[in-house]
């Protein structure tokens, strides 16, 4: 049975038994969008070459980006993304469930990067393949046959914040900035991933470290609870939101959160802090939020 914490919604989050029960639909597409730190040690793409859910397509986000930009994994033109997707078999009129290698990490990124397309019917799959695999249920190291499939989209600028836009909103306080990272990299105390980024946040930011949004499990919380965590971290709900972290990648957790919380005026900024961390002219604040 599907767990009471999680109500299933092929348009934001479904569960592991959901999409067992769905795994053969004609019209269901799953993706294996795992990406972690250079640090991490990890080899996504090796993995998903080991095992992986039946059927799975690997969405390369560090491939299906925005070359023209020399930030990390900036969102993809149109045309690219449409192109990537129809080679990999995915297209209009198909439901698409999206995991990751480590729970909730990187798949709520891919989300994101189909809602700005203008796609609805995607989900992250909850707990994601650790879940999957720690139920027991299949996985396989076979590529999938994969048929060509048209794909329509129709961009949702209002879905994501360039720097300029972000300056303005901290300095009018238009919008509330929720920063994921953890609440050492937010205070400065700690030092960023990448090399020649000043240590801080955008200032006026909230901190809701994304890892505050998940269960032990890998899972994330229920709606209820996640309100309660954007609460206590002094987000006014009433405001519109940019989500943002180190790359671009956790703030999507966040805008998934705020998503099953009804939340539906949020907008993630790409460049995140591997952008503003990088300009000497931009302020930054250390410390907690205030």
């Amino acid at each position: 049975m599907t767990s009471p914490a999680l109500q299933d919604d092929p348009k934001t989050l479904v569960s592991t038994e959901w999409l067992a029960a769905h795994l053969k639909d004609p019209d269901l597409r799953v993706l294996d969008a795992s990406w972690y730190l250079p640090t991490s040690g990890r080899d996504a793409k090796a993995e998903y070459a080991a095992a992986h859910i039946p059927g799975a397509r690997f969405f390369d986000i560090d491939e299906i980006t925005d070359s023209r930009s020399s930030l990390p994994h900036m969102a993809p033109p149109a045309e690219k993304f449409i192109s990537r997707m129809r080679a990999m078999g995915v297209g209009d009129g198909h439901q698409v469930v999206i995991y990751d290698g480590a729970g909730i990490f990187s798949a709520p990124r891919v989300w994101w990067t189909f809602r700005l397309m203008g796609k609805l019917d995607v989900a992250v799959l909850d707990g994601g393949l650790p879940k999957w695999q720690a139920e027991g249920r299949e996985i396989e190291d076979m590529p999938p046959i994969v048929k060509d499939r048209h794909m329509t989209t129709m961009r949702q600028n209002q879905m994501v914040k360039d720097v300029t836009q972000v300056a303005h909103s901290a300095k009018l306080g238009e919008a509330v900035i929720v920063d994921a990272r953890s609440a050492a990299r937010f205070a400065g105390d700690a030092h960023e991933p990448r090399a020649g980024l000043r240590a801080g946040h955008i200032p006026g930011s909230r901190n809701v470290p994304y890892t505050t949004l998940l269960n032990g499990d890998g899972t994330m919380k229920p709606a209820t609870d996640l309100a309660a965590v954007f609460k206590a971290a002094g987000v006014d709900l009433s405001k519109p939101i940019i989500t943002s972290c180190g790359s671009g990648v956790t703030a999507a957790i966040l805008s998934l959160a705020l998503e099953r919380i009804g939340h539906k005026n949020h907008a993630l900024y790409d460049g995140s802090w591997a952008e503003w961390g990088m300009y000497e002219d931009l302020a930054v604040e250390k410390g907690p939020a205030r």
